[in-house]
């Protein structure tokens, strides 16, 4: 049980607190929210050393009972908060909510931030990682869509944790950019979500939550006003004092000069600011000839337009065999695979770990089969004829984990792959398993 009079440090708004405090509106344990110093603000530490003592990264929310007992991270100040009831009655339902508090973290987290955060301020926009985190965002609710069409809860009869932190993590997004017309596909999932936050424990943290009615853009003002102010000292004159004014007007206008190239900067997407800085003769495809296939109008009809009729045409009557090559890949440990989400994280870890090749390459990653028994292969496309994560340290992270075979363009298996995996409809025979999940990387 829990001490009576325990404290938990965090800061206003905090959807990762209002796990634990949810929790203990349900489990009837007794929690304050510390009001004294330190305080904390979104993305602050507290770095003194008594702090320290207890929550080594010095991050909140962070949980002290009176008994000294302590504990970082927010789910696991959350498990403790709850009740058997909330954990799962039984070790089949305990299992599924641990599978659900694992999606929450990494699934719906990581494109949720991505989205939501430049429309609060706290980082800054890009094009490109906001419509993948749009992309991603529909998945996970396409999932939870199916999962809720028979089910009012996630695990069981009644809420669990599960719902709680699910909920929670998918509450910015439904208070900034989840408008109407993008969540009305979704109705299980808007039925549960408001049931959810209805429930007296919910509204006793939560108070009163109004979805969104309009989309939230980002808003440069703001951001400009989160980034913390640096003071710049005067320059002082060989005398010791301080440069005269012509001096700082002329130093305000060079600054303003160079400022200059910055919208070019802001434009730019991920793989391009990240290629962007490293040196011009860092870049292992500077050498090869020009291509004709212009990879970007690919994706930009794979995304946008119909798969089979009109990207699947695009890419054979553009593609340049000469300037890039086809290649099939399997995931060497299947044994080693579980959870099908654990894998689908798996995937994703390697394709975010590639951002600096996104220019150079294409490709489809997909997963067959079931829990503990299921494999992972995928079809790249890549620029010149050689593996291309051989030729930078940043891109081998996770290649040998995979058998990698070059396939040739013209033949019949190499364009029924094509059309399976970017489909992701198929008879796959060659898997010998039926297609779960994927993730595309473009």
């Amino acid at each position: 049980s829990v001490n009576p009079g325990t404290t938990l440090y965090t800061y206003p708004e905090n959807w990762r607190a209002f796990k634990a405090q949810i929790a203990a509106q349900y489990s009837g344990a007794s929690l304050k929210i510390a009001s004294n110093p330190p305080a904390f603000t979104f993305g602050q530490t507290n770095r003194t050393p008594a702090f320290l003592n207890n929550f080594p990264l010095g991050k909140v929310p962070a949980y002290q009972g009176d008994d000294g007992f302590c504990l970082f991270e927010s789910n696991a100040i959350a498990h403790y908060l709850s009740n058997d009831a909330l954990r799962g009655a039984t070790p089949q339902a305990a299992s599924q909510v641990l599978q659900w508090v694992s999606f929450a973290d990494s699934e719906i987290i990581p494109p949720a931030s991505a989205w939501v955060f430049p429309t609060l301020g706290i980082m800054q926009f890009n094009k490109q990682a906001t419509e993948q985190a749009k992309e991603d965002v529909k998945r996970v609710l396409t999932v939870l869509n199916q999962h809720l069409n028979t089910r009012t809860f996630l695990v069981g009869e009644r809420i669990s944790l599960a719902d709680i932190t699910v909920a929670c993590s998918m509450l910015w997004l439904y208070k900034q950019v989840l408008e109407p017309s993008f969540r009305q596909p979704y109705i299980n999932v808007n039925r549960w979500f408001v049931t959810c936050i209805n429930q007296p424990q919910f509204k006793a943290v939560l108070g009163e939550v109004k979805l969104c009615e309009k989309m939230a853009q980002f808003d440069a003002k703001k951001f400009a006003e989160m980034q913390p102010k640096k003071e710049t000292p005067a320059k002082k004159e060989k005398g010791g004092k301080e440069a005269t004014k012509p001096q700082e007007k002329k130093e305000k206008k060079e600054k303003k000069e160079e400022k200059k190239p910055a919208p070019e900067e802001d434009d730019m997407d991920a793989s391009d600011a990240a290629l962007a800085s490293e040196p011009k003769s860092k870049d292992p495809f500077a050498e090869l000839p020009k291509s004709a296939f212009i990879l970007d109008e690919f994706k930009r009809k794979y995304s946008n337009e119909n798969i089979e009729k009109v990207a699947i045409p695009y890419f054979w009557e553009h593609f340049d065999r000469e300037g890039y090559s086809i290649w099939y890949c399997e995931y060497k440990f299947p044994q080693d695979l579980t959870l099908t989400f654990m894998s689908c994280n798996l995937i994703g870890g390697m394709l975010q770990r590639l951002d600096k090749l996104r220019k150079n390459a294409f490709a489809s990653v997909l997963l067959f089969g079931t829990a503990n028994n299921h494999a992972i292969s995928g079809l790249w496309i890549l620029r010149g004829q050689e593996l291309a994560f051989t030729l930078s340290p940043d891109w081998g992270i996770d290649y040998e984990s995979y058998s990698w075979r070059k396939l040739d363009p013209n033949s019949e298996e190499c364009k029924l792959m094509v059309k399976e995996y970017f489909l992701w409809e198929g008879d796959f025979k060659h898997m010998g398993k039926a297609f779960c999940d994927g993730k595309i990387f473009k």
